[in-house]
């Protein structure tokens, strides 16, 4: 009989879960998977964006990990201490030891408030919230609806954040929710960033700027932030300017998780480095890293996962037989960005390519379009959450190539 071998993947997030049932099926004998995975909910986090203004019902972004993986895979509900690269163990919160022969890192990035001066004060998710984690969006809410007007600020701590045009998305959201409500006349709506613009990409940055100045956003741009004050309420830059709020909505430090840091695997912000066409951890033959965990210079988002899932699986299989791993991932993420009023603007780029304009996924016919506002990408938008328990998670094909093509796009 073969000696067992084991898989074990850290994480059952988006990209820890699609891993592990995309694998189960493939994996030859003797191998067996492992899933570790504290929390017994999976929240489809794209929701969260929702939840604050009553758009989708909070019982709609949230299920049982149990359900989510397929049999035949052991999942462990336990907290990650550290790893141990030199034993080829991982140290278990409640004092287990599990031996692995292959390691998937894909714990993800959570919001730390924490990091910033200031913002876990008496006001932490009331007159300073956020929509990151599933009470702060629902805490959120409860604000929202005792609103009336005044200075409302939307801001972003620091780069990178998990799906980094959410809070465009959020301001959008506001303005059409503000408007719907008769309030938007009473509103003062300001967009503060770190960035010199509104994205991180020129032609894209063009584009979202254009709407911020169509819908009457005031954009405080290259604002880094040294500490929130709330009893004056006012953010504080380390060039001492200052952002007055009456609600205050932030998006704090992303990092993750602290036993990458304790096990000496990440960077300052607890990324594990990897090598970005296949996320062999560097150094290493026998760790990789997934989605969020990675340090990979492309967006923190879902569609990022599903992409580099589907190389990871194929280069996987290629490495565990001996063989060089040939399938090479571009850095491929396209992502609906809602924009109000029924409408979404859809981004498609790589490492190389920024966001263009054109049609997607076919050339003229689209549907969707790029880099422009259309009724068919707001309800892309929507039917992704069906399309992400359903097809995404369970490990499903899309029918999308994991490379980005450019048919269908105009060159910039």
């Amino acid at each position: 009989m073969e000696t067992p071998r084991n898989l074990v993947v850290l994480g059952a997030g988006t990209a820890g879960t699609m891993v592990v049932n995309s694998l189960r099926r493939r994996l030859p004998a003797p191998w067996r998977i492992t899933v570790v995975e504290q929390h017994d909910t999976h929240d489809y986090q794209p929701g969260y964006l929702f939840l604050p203004f009553g758009a989708i019902a909070p019982e709609q972004v949230r299920r049982r990990t149990r359900g989510l993986v397929h049999d035949g895979i052991d999942l462990v509900r336990a907290g990650v201490e550290r790893v141990d690269t030199a034993e080829h163990e991982v140290h278990l919160a409640d004092g287990r030891v599990l031996p692995y022969d292959q390691l998937v890192i894909a714990t993800g990035t959570t919001p730390r408030p924490d990091q910033t001066q200031g913002t876990l004060g008496p006001q932490w998710h009331r007159e300073v919230g956020e929509f990151y984690t599933y009470e702060g969006a629902l805490a959120l809410r409860d604000r929202l609806e005792t609103f009336t007007g005044g200075r409302l600020v939307v801001h972003i701590t620091e780069l990178p954040i998990k799906c980094p045009v959410a809070p465009l998305e959020f301001t959008f959201l506001a303005d059409d929710w503000l408007r719907r409500r008769g309030l938007r006349e009473r509103t003062e709506l300001v967009f503060v960033t770190p960035l010199d613009g509104a994205f991180t990409k020129p032609v894209a940055s063009r584009a979202l700027g254009g709407l911020l100045a169509e819908k009457g956003i005031t954009v405080e741009a290259d604002f880094m932030v040294e500490h929130i004050d709330q009893e004056r309420r006012v953010l504080v830059s380390y060039d001492e300017r200052e952002v007055a709020y009456d609600q205050l909505v932030t998006v704090p430090v992303n990092m993750g998780a602290d036993f990458v840091a304790v096990s000496g695997l990440g960077d300052e912000l607890n990324y594990v480095p990897v090598d970005r066409h296949t996320f062999l951890a560097d150094g290493l033959d026998d760790v990789f890293a997934l989605g969020d965990a990675s340090n990979i210079p492309t967006s923190k988002a879902g569609s990022v996962a599903h992409f580099s899932v589907e190389v990871f699986t194929e280069n996987f299989l290629e490495h565990i037989a001996g063989r060089p791993m040939t399938h090479v991932f571009d850095g491929h993420a396209n992502c609906f960005v809602e924009s109000g009023h029924g409408k979404a603007l859809l981004l498609d780029f790589n490492y190389d390519t920024e966001p263009l304009t054109g049609t997607f996924p076919f050339p003229v016919v689209g549907p969707l379009t790029l880099l422009g506002e259309s009724r068919a990408n707001h309800l892309g938008k929507l039917a992704f959450r069906h399309l992400y328990w359903n097809a995404l998670l369970p490990g499903r094909p899309l029918g999308l190539r994991p490379q980005m093509s450019m048919a269908g796009k105009h060159p910039a």
